[in-house]
């Protein structure tokens, strides 16, 4: 299905993932569902460059009270679901956060954080890591260099050396550390229009170099492509880049990644109950196909039966190269 216009991009309508695929004998559509990712809002204490929310200090979009009970009764009565993937600008500044992990733990559902690091120093969590460690909530956390000069670049002056002193601060708690069962996973980013390189070998240099630099350590690295969507999309179409990334994305088709893309097996809730087949999908306000198009509409994600996804050129980027989810290269 593809029914709307990238926006940004009018000279390149002409390349249809759905098109694409069927070209190469390839088909998506979706397969058991197993996580339930959540936007708890746009708001964040930083503003990076690469962000595709858009999240920032002056957001005020925020996920209520009523629609995060919503969330806990469609996530108790899922039984397919076992992850509850938490995700923002900074989840942890919305009021109901804790309140929302309290409950999916009670529910016994594995919780993940995509943390931004410096939240952790911000006035009024001083006992989040500790909070998070309670809850066994795993940690998805953003550092897309290990070099301070290519995070501060991207994400603001000082980013970096909170985001070490986080680190470090979860290290103390726990995370990251053999045998203690707290997961402490690190996301890249490129700080360009390229994309990632091979996820095993980042990964070995950056827990060499975290390792002796800071002492710091971590489970796994996420290498994570940048999507042509909101900020990230302006700033090519500023530096008129945007027609050639686009197209760096379409030459790189793998089209081994199709069967792991997360979209088969994800639904993604914004802030008001609104359902999408990913987080990019839902920034991009695409819905997902079908009248079942709210938390409000389904009794259960069991019940959603929707297996239709939604597509667009910017899916280009999720089966680029290695290819790319919330979970880091797929092949």
């Amino acid at each position: 299905m593809e029914n709307f216009a990238f926006p940004y991009l009018k000279t390149l309508n002409k390349f249809n993932f759905h098109s694409h695929l069927q070209h190469h004998g390839l088909s998506l559509s979706r397969e058991q569902l197993t996580t339930l990712q959540v936007n708890l809002g746009k708001l964040c204490n930083q503003a990076c460059h690469h962000c595709h929310v858009n999240a920032g200090p002056n957001r005020t979009e925020q996920m209520t009270r009523q629609t995060a009970d919503r969330v806990l009764t469609i996530l108790e009565n899922s039984l397919s679901i076992t992850t509850l993937d938490i995700t923002g600008g900074a989840p942890e500044l919305n009021p109901h956060f804790r309140y929302l992990t309290e409950e999916a733990h009670r529910l016994q559902r594995h919780i993940m954080d995509r943390c931004n690091l410096t939240v952790i120093l911000e006035n009024g969590q001083e006992t989040l890591a500790d909070f998070l460690a309670a809850h066994h909530v795993e940690i998805v956390a953003s550092l897309p260099c290990y070099l301070s000069e290519n995070v501060d670049k991207q994400r603001g002056d000082g980013v970096f050396d909170k985001s070490i002193r986080a680190l470090q601060k979860l290290n103390d708690g726990g995370y990251g550390k053999p045998g203690s069962g707290r997961v402490l996973n690190l996301v890249y980013n490129p700080t360009g229009n390229a994309l990632p390189p091979p996820q095993p070998s980042l990964e070995a240099e950056y827990k060499k170099q975290l390792k002796t630099l800071f002492d710091i350590e971590f489970n796994n690295l996420f290498t994570i492509t940048n999507m042509p969507i909101s900020r990230f999309a302006q700033q090519l179409k500023r530096n008129g880049q945007l027609d050639s990334y686009i197209t760096l994305l379409i030459q790189a088709f793998n089209p081994s990644t199709i069967e792991n893309v997360m979209c088969r097996n994800l639904v993604s809730v914004d802030w008001q109950g609104n359902l999408f087949d990913c987080d990019f999908n839902q920034m991009l306000e695409v819905p997902v196909p079908g009248e079942q198009r709210t938390l409000w509409d389904i009794d259960s994600i069991d019940d959603y039966q929707e297996h239709r996804i939604a597509t667009g050129t910017h899916c280009f980027g999720c089966v680029a190269g290695s290819g790319s989810s919330c979970g880091g290269a797929l092949v």
